[in-house]
């Protein structure tokens, strides 16, 4: 009879996070792994693909997966995006559900909890995020009509941008992980490509300053990476928009706009790669890029 491996105290899993559009997942992930990991804005459907967050607590190292929220697709893009939150359950340990409290338990949580059987979710617990704008005598409430629609093995009431209960939260992560060895380096903080990296960073930088349905009709692609003798890295990338209207939009008045962003994107990469950067952006017209399966699967999508 072969041995059982030796694990020791080491603790190893990963917990999917799943929900709604603008529930709180990225910010979650960005609080529980301690970096920049996932770009928040406060715009809905700002992730577009799986992003893994690695935490380390103790001696357990947990693998969060931030996910997608869950909308009814239309689009190409859209559908691939929805995929890529419910593939993000696939063999994950535990399944938290971020849900907006002050939302409650609308038709959009209420479809996406019937949903969670067929897609293979297992251990799934509660996050109420967004306390902080509840009122406390409400929550009890809000949190006993979730768990008589469905029979979640643990609840939890945070605050994922101020903090408020993550600590809770991450303790009984930590605790319900399978001992195993660890599967990252300890100082690694994400398992994502720094070209994608950068990418979203870019984005970010653009979902934030532009308005209205803009930011929905761009993405971003790294195009070249290259490292310079002295130490520093020149980025070029390229920021695809459906029309020449929009195009003006991005570059803005005498460049201004474009400029703005990349100043802005440079440094913050800079800050993470801890060495200089050269960012230079161009702005390309590409109709109906959201239905491109290569433009897709550059934004880290299966298609």
């Amino acid at each position: 009879m072969d041995e059982l491996p030796n694990f020791g105290e080491q603790r190893c899993g990963f917990a999917a996070l799943i929900g709604a559009p603008n529930a709180g997942k990225s910010t979650l992930s960005n609080q529980i792994s301690g970096g920049k990991i996932s770009i928040v804005t406060h715009k809905v459907q700002t992730t577009r693909a799986r992003i893994r967050a690695i935490a380390v607590k103790n001696s357990t190292q947990i693998i969060l997966i931030d996910t997608p929220g869950i909308f009814e697709p239309k689009r190409k893009l859209d559908k691939a995006m929805v995929a890529a939150a419910w593939g993000g359950v696939d063999d994950c340990d535990i399944t938290l559900v971020i849900i907006d409290a002050a939302k409650g338990l609308n038709d959009e949580n209420r479809n996406i909890l019937k949903k969670l059987d067929k897609n293979n979710a297992k251990n799934i617990w509660l996050v109420l995020n967004k306390i902080d704008l509840i009122k406390n005598e409400k929550l009890l409430a809000i949190s006993a009509e979730f768990n008589e629609f469905f029979p979640f093995e643990h609840s939890f009431m945070i605050s994922a941008d101020r903090g408020h209960g993550v600590k809770q939260l991450v303790s009984k992560l930590e605790m319900a992980m399978p001992l195993s060895v660890w599967l990252y380096p300890e100082d690694q903080m994400a398992d994502i490509p720094t070209r994608l990296l950068a990418a979203e960073l870019t984005r970010e930088k653009l979902f934030l300053k532009l308005h209205d349905e803009l930011p929905y009709s761009l993405t971003v692609e790294t195009e070249k990476w290259t490292e310079q003798k002295d130490g520093s890295v020149r980025v070029e990338q390229v920021i695809y928009v459906q029309r020449n209207s929009q195009k003006k939009i991005v570059l803005g008045h005498k460049g201004e706009m474009i400029k703005n962003i990349g100043q802005k994107s440079r440094l913050e990469l800079a800050e993470i790669l801890g060495q200089k950067v050269h960012l230079f952006l161009f702005v390309k017209v590409r109709d109906n890029w959201m239905n491109d399966p290569e433009r897709l699967r550059q934004m880290g999508l299966d298609v």
